[in-house]
């Protein structure tokens, strides 16, 4: 998915790097399978900011992605390659044999005309979803379930994709995208291929306004406030933070602190801890 740089008309668009679109092929949805989409500008049901920096943003349409694949013994056919505003790949427009549609995360290679499948019974094709016992070590993976039925979980952003490493009694050991490895279920599904747009991490927005039509509100830094309101704030004119490291607006460590639980159930699942 090549970007474009975009001529220096203006200032805005001076150092704009923007995609291209040229994989997707139409803009228009599929009517059935949208719903509006809430916002609440960060904050949760007693009105308190939960999310800091919300708000505001384009009006947006949710588009009703399955992740959990579960039409085993239906072929389908791709009909489009479409833009989702509600995530960084891009989604392909299913129609079934038996006349469902459905929207999927569209993995490299997969174009207009081809036929997706379900089941332990489909073949190694990028777009084809099958549980771990039936993919070969090797093969690149998303959209990969942690719990048998409940849907994918992990590998869903763009140009992502995590690899079958080896299988063992009941699990197989998978590498994510971000190093880690961790043993998954046979019984668990995932679907075939690396996702579309790996070139989202070289995009750039080029001007303030690109964040504020995405939601994004400015964020103030913890120096240039007071005492009362950050532990960075005070001080005459521009001074250090005063401590060892920097702090959240609440007094925690914002670097090397870990968040995980100690005793969190999954973590005999994970093998080697991701790169750091």
């Amino acid at each position: 998915m090549p970007l474009k740089n975009m001529r220096p008309m203006t200032p805005g668009t001076r150092h704009a790097v923007r995609p291209s679109f040229e994989e997707v092929t139409t803009t228009t949805p599929e009517k059935s399978l949208l719903s509006v989409k809430q916002k609440h500008g960060g904050r949760n049901n007693r009105g308190k900011i939960t999310a800091f920096h919300r708000g505001g943003g384009s009006r947006q349409m949710y588009r009703a992605v399955d992740f959990k694949r579960r039409k085993e013994g239906v072929k389908g056919r791709v009909v489009s390659v479409e833009y989702d505003p509600n995530r960084t790949c891009r989604i392909a427009l299913i129609f079934y044999t038996d006349g469902e549609k459905s929207y999927i995360l569209a993995p490299l290679g997969l174009a207009v005309g081809n036929w997706v499948e379900s089941g332990p019974q489909a073949e190694i094709h990028p777009g084809n979803c099958l549980p771990l016992r039936a993919i070969p070590t090797g093969t690149v993976v998303h959209n990969l379930e942690l719990t048998p039925g409940r849907g994918g979980q992990l590998v869903r952003s763009a140009g992502v994709g995590a690899q079958v490493l080896s299988k063992e009694g009941d699990y197989v050991l998978v590498r994510l995208p971000s190093g880690e490895m961790r043993k998954v279920l046979l019984a668990c599904r995932a679907t075939v291929g690396q996702l579309t747009n790996p070139d989202h991490k070289n995009e750039s927005l080029g001007k303030a306004g690109a964040s504020r039509h995405r939601g994004r509100r400015p964020e103030n830094r913890g120096v240039a406030m007071n005492p009362v309101d950050h532990p960075h704030g005070g001080g005459e004119g521009r001074s250090a933070i005063g401590m060892p490291g920097p702090k959240s607006p609440w007094g925690k460590p914002t670097l090397g602190y870990k968040t995980r639980r100690k005793k969190k159930t999954t973590s005999k699942f994970i093998v080697r801890r991701r790169r750091v």
